[in-house]
This record gives structure tokens, C-alpha cells and sequence, in this order.
């Protein structure tokens, strides 16, 4: 062997012994409790992501549908360079008005409790503040992975960003009398929002290697992701690991559009039993044990009776949700902390029908929903052609969630002591071959990401100004608790403006929705009281 052939075949064995060690030089490492870690240069050198984080144990086998347990640990360096798979769930991939940017694309799999980081901390004492984002999906699909919840640019501007997978349907959601018996806490069914404080939990433990602060960190979600923040802020067992929240398409104004019921937000332990008894049944287990020996794809099928998929979503378990939460609320037990909260225009817009009503069918639908006050109604929103009761339908609808969200803000301020920012945004995304989505459910999350540059879609200037000023917003607000700044519109919180939305759209700034008092009287009325109250 030459001098020039030996020294190739060393720097060969060299490579092969100690690839960690040549990884490591080049994108740093940093040690969890878990182990050393080492993560990836985002688009940005600035930033660097950290993909495929286990919080947890997988879930699989005897711990299916149980708590989740402490991370395994590993020997050497962890690249984290790759997302892990989502949770199981029917991958539909797109689902107009969602295309592929918003839906989770990829592998699925039991073991799925993965989390992620990006962070633009220069070193483990910068203590930036955290945004931990809970995906949406309806407690049946989505993941952290989402393309649109890409944390880069919101990392650039200060945060450190982490988004999370948590079971879904069945493996999130199943409760059964057998799974109480045996959970020490006479509870079942809340599996997903237990894997959610967990990787809190995780959060706590860990963020402060990356650069974060655990003691200022913001929970934030969309529809059923903001269904969960609101839980979160009414359950003891999450006390303590969150300062501000942030429920964007949640409870209250999202009723109004019809996307949001009482047993999506949580329902009652015997029902959720009773329904896990019938999901048994039907796949032929007649013992939880028999259940925790299915197959996933035995599971999946054994969801859909009579071809119709059943729903599993948050129980008022009595651990997780000892009451419902606006019980917890008017106790004075919730987790008191500062809430960002709103919903966009056309939140239904995906639905068939929205905005093309005819006379006809806007009247028979304003009977059903008002019944003896429907006459009081037709006044406020009176139409002479098809094409003014389609813009009646969205008009009132609109006006319907501003008041339900008014009045979800007036409950809180009774015994909460922290400020409350209610917003509505209006912009529709250009999409010159879709302009009936407008400003559809879930259109604002690239925005507050400031991820336009993800879709191809014709942006103007007015969407980068929205997106730079929302992602801004939304930073201040996980920074302080309250989202103005410099160079902002002011944003007035609840108290100092009860009647008040801040608008995000074209124009920014506060504005009063409805601004017709006999209308926004019409919605007290049917929502029992005033948004006036203090």
C-alpha cells in the first residue's frame, strides 16, 4: 500500500468510526435528558431546526390508551433531521379549501409522539420566549409537521417555536368503562390532550438547551388545536406549564358558523363510555385486552358504522376536565393567563352552500335556528334577491360569532384577572380560481407563521404587510401577553373596548361588529345577556 492509498483507507476508518463526532462539528450539539442531540441549519443559517423529537414512549401495545410515559433515552448523537411520522388518521393529502400546504403529508404510525424546534438562539442563556402550536384536524387528522406551521420565520423574529403531534381518534380519544376502571383516576378518553401536556411537560424540562425559556411559554392552536388550548387552560394537571394562550377558531364565535358543538369541545364521560362499548362491538373485541391486540388497520375499520365514521374527541373526564369548562371558569380554578382569541370571516366556506342561499332557503334557515324570534331576525337581514340572502348568510353569521365571542370574553372577564384580545380576520387569500373560500378556516395560519412564500399563490403587497404585522402581533403577545408594539395599530383588550374586534385584513385596526345595535342586540338576546358585563 502507498503512502497516498493509506492514507485514504485511514481517513476511511476515521469516517466510519466516528460519524457522529463529523455530524456533530457540523450542526452543532446540544443534550437533553434524553441524550445529545444534533439538529439542522433551517433555510436561514440563522435558525437551526430540530425534526422528530420523541416526548414520549410509543404508545403502542400495552400502552396503547394509557398516559403517556417518559421518552426512552439513546446512546450517542440523535440526528434530528426529519420529521417522524403523524399519528394515524385517513390521509387525504388535500381537501379543498385545504390544499396540501395545511394537511399532514407523509407516513403514519402508532408510535407518532414526536415534537419539533426551530430556534435562532445563539446559546442555551438567551431565554426566548416559546410558542408551543397544537395542530388542528378536528381530533382526526393534521401533525406538527404541517407545512404551514414551519416555525422559521417566527423563530427569526424571537420566538422559539414547537410543534407537537398528539394522538388522534380512536388512539387519542376512546373511552370505555374498562380503560376507567383501570386508570387509577376513574377517567378515560383523553389521551391526545394528556400526550399535549406531556410534551409540555417535555418543554419545562428541556427548552432551556435550545435556548428557551420555560417559565414564558404561550400554548396556541386552530379549530380543534384551539379547542384544545382552552381546555388546557381549565385543567389542573396543566397548571403551571403555560403563561399565555392563544385559541384561534375555538369555542365561542366558531358555534355561530356551525363548526363547533358541546361534544366537540368535550362531552360527558358515560356518553363517551357508552360510545366506546359500541366502537367495541362493532370490531368484534369484547374485552379491552382483545382491543389492545388489534391491528391499526382493524382499529380504523371498526371507526366507521354503517360506512359512517365515528367521532371521538375530549371527555369531561373528571381528571384531565374535573367539570366543563365554563363551570371551571366561573369557580375561579382555571389556569388564569392572558388569551389572544378570534375567528375569521368565512369559517364555513368549505361547507356546500355558503353564500349562494336562495330567498327560500335563507328564511327556512332562519326558522329552524330561531325559531319565534325569526320574524326579528328577517327584519335585520331582509333580501330581495337570491344573491342578497347568500350575503345575508355570511353578513349574519359574521355578526353571530362576533357577539358569541363578545359573550365568551364576558364569562372570562367575571373572575379572570389577566387581559383578553379578541380579533377577526377578513382577508381571503388571493386564489383567482377558488374566490368562494375567502377568508376561509385556517386561512390566517400563514399568515401569524409569515409563510405566504409555502403556497403558490398571487400575493400582494397588502398580504406580506398582513403577514409581517400579524406574525408581529402574535410574537408580542407571546413575549409580554399583550400583542402591540411598536409600529403596530393599537390592539385594545377586551376591557377597554368590549364591543370591539381588531380587524386584520386590508385595513388594521379596532372596530365595533356588527356596528347595527339592533343587530348585535338580536344576538344578546339569543345568547342571554350582555358582552358588556364586567
Amino acid at each position: 500500500m502507498n503512502e497516498i492509498s493509506q492514507r485514504i483507507w485511514l481517513c476511511c476508518v476515521w469516517l466510519c468510526l466516528f460519524p457522529p463526532l463529523a455530524t456533530a462539528q457540523t450542526v452543532g450539539t446540544l443534550r437533553i435528558e434524553s441524550g445529545l442531540l444534533a439538529g439542522v441549519h433551517g433555510s436561514d443559517s440563522v435558525v437551526m431546526v430540530y425534526k422528530g423529537l420523541p416526548f414520549a414512549a410509543p404508545p403502542v401495545g400495552d400502552l396503547r390508551w394509557r398516559p403517556p410515559q417518559s421518552p426512552h433515552t439513546w446512546e450517542g448523537v440523535r440526528l434530528a433531521d426529519s420529521f417522524g411520522p403523524g399519528c394515524v388518521q385517513h390521509l387525504a393529502g388535500s381537501r379543498p379549501p385545504w390544499t396540501e400546504e395545511f394537511m399532514h403529508q407523509g407516513h403514519v404510525n402508532e408510535d407518532c409522539l414526536y415534537l419539533n424546534v426551530w430556534t435562532a438562539a445563539e446559546n442555551a442563556e438567551a431565554q426566548h420566549p416559546v410558542l408551543v402550536y397544537i395542530h388542528g384536524g378536528g381530533f382526526s387528522e393534521g401533525s406538527g409537521s404541517v407545512a404551514v406551521y414551519d416555525g422559521e420565520e417566527l423563530a427569526k423574529k424571537g420566538l422559539l417555536v414547537v410543534t407537537v403531534n398528539y394522538r388522534l381518534g380512536v388512539f387519542g380519544f376512546l373511552a370505555h368503562p374498562e380503560l376507567t376502571a383501570e386508570s387509577g383516576h376513574n377517567a378515560s378518553g383523553n389521551y391526545g390532550l394528556l400526550d399535549q401536556i406531556a410534551a409540555l411537560r417535555w418543554v419545562r424540562q428541556n427548552i432551556a438547551a435550545f435556548g428557551g425559556d420555560p417559565n414564558n411559554v404561550t400554548i396556541a392552536g386552530q379549530s380543534a388545536g384551539a379547542i384544545s388550548v382552552h381546555l388546557l387552560t381549565a385543567s389542573p394537571i396543566a397548571a403551571g406549564l403555560f403563561q399565555r394562550a392563544i385559541v384561534q377558531s375555538g369555542p365561542g364565535g366558531l358555534a355561530s358558523f356551525g363548526l363547533s358543538s358541546s361534544r366537540s369541545v368535550a362531552g360527558p364521560l358515560a356518553e363517551a363510555e357508552a360510545s366506546g362499548v359500541t366502537f367495541a362491538a362493532a370490531g368484534g373485541a369484547s374485552s379491552l385486552r382483545e382491543l389492545r391486540v388489534m391491528s391499526v388497520d382493524q382499529l380504523t375499520a371498526a371507526s366507521a358504522i354503517d360506512s359512517r365514521p365515528m367521532r371521538f374527541g375530549p371527555v369531561i373526564d373528571g381528571y384531565v376536565l374535573p367539570r366543563d369548562v365554563a363551570t371551571i371558569y366561573a369557580e375561579r380554578a382555571q389556569n388564569d393567563v392572558p388569551m389572544l382569541t378570534g375567528f375569521n370571516a368565512d369559517e364555513a366556506s368549505a361547507f356546500p352552500g355558503y353564500g349562494k342561499a336562495t330567498i327560500e332557503e335563507f328564511h327556512r334557515t332562519a326558522r329552524e335556528r330561531y325559531g319565534e324570534s325569526a320574524d326579528a331576525f328577517l327584519a335585520l337581514y331582509p333580501v330581495e334577491t337570491d344573491e342578497e340572502a347568500g350575503d345575508a348568510q355570511k353578513t349574519s353569521l359574521r355578526d353571530a360569532a362576533a357577539v358569541a365571542l363578545g359573550h365568551m370574553a364576558a364569562e372570562r372577564a367575571l373572575t379572570a384577572r389577566t387581559d383578553a384580545y379578541l380579533y377577526y380576520f377578513e382577508r381571503g387569500i388571493p386564489w383567482p380560481e377558488r374566490p368562494e373560500f375567502g377568508a376561509f378556516h385556517t386561512a390566517e395560519v400563514p399568515y401569524i407563521f409569515d409563510n405566504l412564500k409555502l403556497l403558490d399563490q398571487p400575493w400582494e403587497a397588502v398580504d406580506r404587510q398582513l403577514a409581517d404585522a400579524m406574525s408581529s402581533y402574535w410574537v408580542n403577545f407571546a413575549t409580554w401577553g399583550d400583542p402591540n408594539g411598536e409600529g403596530l395599530p393599537t390592539w385594545p383588550a377586551y376591557g377597554e373596548a368590549p364591543r370591539t374586534l381588531m380587524v386584520l385584513g386590508e385595513r388594521l385596526g379596532p372596530r365595533e361588529i356588527p356596528a347595527d345595535e339592533t343587530r348585535r342586540a338580536f344576538f344578546d338576546a339569543q345568547f342571554g345577556g350582555s358582552t358588556t358585563r364586567p
